[in-house]
């Protein structure tokens, strides 16, 4: 398993439901899975957008946090955009999924897929 590299603090937080939500979407992903994937992309309709992926390697530019057995896999371009940032699993009406609460975000767009900064 990857270990953690060291860190006085982690740059994001999960709550305990995104932590429980991504343990159970990696036991039912590949056997290879080291971990939940969260990365920042550009594109989308705002100028960037959040990656979830099941992690199966880790890259020399990922950090591995740990969070109550749960491996986090993140690239430090991406941990620029997501510092401060917490992940949490969100259940609505019309359906469910990770939800960042990220203050670096100065405006979203409609769908609330993308962001800009």
């Amino acid at each position: 398993m990857p270990q953690e590299r060291p860190s006085p603090t982690r740059p994001i937080e999960l709550t305990a439901e995104a932590i429980k939500m991504a343990k159970k979407k990696l036991a039912e992903a590949d056997e290879n899975a080291l971990g939940l994937r969260i990365g920042v992309k550009g594109g989308g309709c705002s100028g960037y957008y959040y990656v979830f992926d099941v992690a199966t390697k880790v890259r020399k530019r990922d950090t591995v946090y740990d969070f109550d057995g749960l491996n986090v896999v993140v690239d430090n371009r991406s941990i620029e955009f997501l510092k401060g940032s917490t992940l949490d699993w969100e259940t609505r009406l019309m359906g469910y999924g990770f939800k960042w609460s990220n203050p670096n975000a100065k405006a979203g767009c409609g769908c609330g897929e993308s962001f800009t900064v």
